[in-house]
């Protein structure tokens, strides 16, 4: 009987090396919805950066357009900046499911230990512990 308590205290005291497939699943669910509304806010921003001639000054004088367009072009600059981050986001998303398959989904890079789940639930798609991010 000690030394079934000695084993267990043993298992306890090692360092968690990975989450378990519950916890997994438990991010997959999390990251799969802040997927899809990271692509839905993409489609948006990519078709306001399509589309951002229609309701434009085309329809007003010549002095009016020469001012609106040098507001239009850096206005769909700005949103093609965020489309882009934007897709970068998803991308990064999309890469943390693959982690979560391969089951390496919160696991720092560089330590090789695990992210807090605080973290992970802010930045799921952590690939650095704070620890290691701060000695950058």
């Amino acid at each position: 009987m000690a030394e079934k308590k000695q084993i267990k205290e043993k298992v306890e005291k090692v360092e968690k090396v990975r989450y378990s497939d519950e916890e997994l699943q438990e991010f997959k669910e999390m990251i799969l919805e802040k997927l899809a509304q990271a692509k839905e806010e993409y489609a948006t921003l990519k078709a306001a950066v399509d589309h951002s001639s229609s309701n434009d000054t085309e329809d007003t004088s010549p002095s009016f357009k020469t001012l609106e367009d040098g507001v239009s072009s850096s206005a769909k600059e700005e949103l093609g900046q965020l489309a882009a981050r934007q897709y970068k986001f998803i991308q990064n998303l999309e890469a943390a499911l693959v982690r979560i398959e391969n089951k390496t989904y919160g696991i720092c890079r560089e330590t090789g230990k695990l992210i807090p789940k605080e973290r992970l639930r802010l930045v799921p798609h952590a690939t650095l512990s704070v620890e290691a991010k701060n000695k950058r």
